[in-house]
């Protein structure tokens, strides 16, 4: 079977990237302000945009649906096709694979019925209109697979996926990774050898190539910070390091068989590590985390500022209680109770507690002139514009 699924949108968003000599920005869905922002940059300042949706975030009603805004798949994909009017916003599902989603972990799932259940949330995907799969069965609570093993069973899935999209005559893109971000750099060999494979199994199956392989770029986000190798060669002023040299060696051989690369965990970047992407030739980046932090500290500074300090104090012990910092957390971490509730407060937007707290607090702003949602919105957009500013998305 000969699939093009994808080729209209992959030769759109590629004929942008050359000519804006540019890095894709691809947002995580962290909460539905962070959603209408990005939205709406992509819409005013008109440039293509990722809304890239982990299976915690968003999954769908089978799954438990997710944390932001307690969305299903389909509940997610509705509401930004409604707020979207320029059709450049496009979903994608971020770590899709066995285990990403946490029934499956904490029910102990086995390889054969994670696999599956897999599979039932790419179907869903697929039918809510997403156009990026991200094949990612890196992750295994119950072995330590070989490369090799990871790669079986990105084919199965993107066997599944191909097959299933070709049926629904969906246009599909995909993203293959596997290994998680160890703020390193893969060798050239390693590279290859992945190339290589996905290469023979496309071929062997008439099946599109991936548009995008998740590489080790060099950074990682623990905390709130970026400790990875390459925000350390900025701060090192290192031009000649071996991040930088490598990167583009890496870039050619993902280009020689018609792939990109894709940077993950490109949050908390400075402004010059940011640039580099473009000028090093990464073609798409993810930024998540930051954005969350970013409208946590925006309310928290409202609540704090305008005499609301018991609602204050109510935010960080709901979020510190949830201990969803827990995995963020840097081993021999310096961080405070306050610094951990920071980093894990979009995690509770949606429950009741944090609804009734935020509905007590805008009768309080509003008589200040303040719109909650339009503040926090706005503080989001401002760390967003970093990176459209420095992957040359929009001037």
């Amino acid at each position: 079977m000969n699939s093009k699924n994808g080729s209209v949108i992959k030769n759109r968003l590629t004929r942008f990237i050359r000519k804006k000599r540019c890095t894709l920005l691809a947002v995580g869905p962290v909460s539905v302000n962070c959603v209408d922002a990005a939205v709406e940059l992509s819409n005013e300042l008109d440039f293509p945009l990722m809304l890239i949706a982990s299976r915690r975030q968003v999954d769908s009603a089978k799954h438990g649906g997710g944390y932001v805004n307690n969305w299903t798949t389909s509940e997610f994909s509705g509401y930004v096709k409604s707020k979207d009017k320029t059709g450049q916003v496009y979903l994608a599902r971020d770590h899709g694979g066995p285990w990403q989603n946490t029934i499956e972990s904490e029910g102990n799932y086995s390889l054969k019925k994670a696999m599956e259940s897999a599979k039932e949330s790419y179907r869903v995907d697929i039918d809510a209109g997403f156009t990026f799969l991200h094949i990612d069965p890196s992750i295994d609570i119950h072995d330590t697979p070989s490369t090799d093993q990871i790669l079986e069973r990105v084919f199965e899935l993107y066997e599944f996926c191909a097959e299933y999209a070709s049926a629904r005559k969906s246009e599909i893109i995909y993203e293959v990774g596997t290994e998680e971000q160890s703020g390193g750099i893969n060798t050239n060999e390693a590279l290859q050898y992945l190339i290589d494979k996905i290469n023979q199994f496309c071929k062997k199956k008439s099946y599109d190539l991936p548009m995008f392989v998740v590489v080790q770029t060099g950074t990682r986000v623990m905390e709130t910070r970026n400790t990875g190798s390459l925000e350390r060669s900025i701060m090192e002023n290192n031009e000649k390091s071996e991040i930088r040299n490598r990167i583009p060696e890496l870039v050619e051989i993902c280009g020689s068989s018609g792939m990109y690369i894709k940077a993950h965990n490109a949050d908390y970047l400075s402004e010059d590590a940011i640039k580099l992407h473009t000028e090093l030739g990464i073609q798409a980046a993810n930024v998540a985390p930051e954005f969350a932090v970013s409208e946590t500290k925006a309310l928290l500074h409202l609540l704090e500022n305008y005499s609301m300090n018991h609602l204050a104090e109510q935010f960080l012990e709901l979020s510190y209680q949830s201990k969803k910092w827990k995995k963020w957390m840097l081993r021999d971490s310096q961080a405070d109770d306050r610094d951990r509730a920071i980093i894990s407060g979009h995690y509770v937007y949606s429950t009741k507690e944090f609804r009734d707290i935020k509905a007590e607090a805008e009768k309080v702003i509003e008589k200040k002139g303040i719109i909650l949602d339009q503040y926090l919105k706005d503080e989001i957009k401002k760390q967003m514009m970093r990176y459209i500013r420095g992957f040359n998305l929009a001037l």
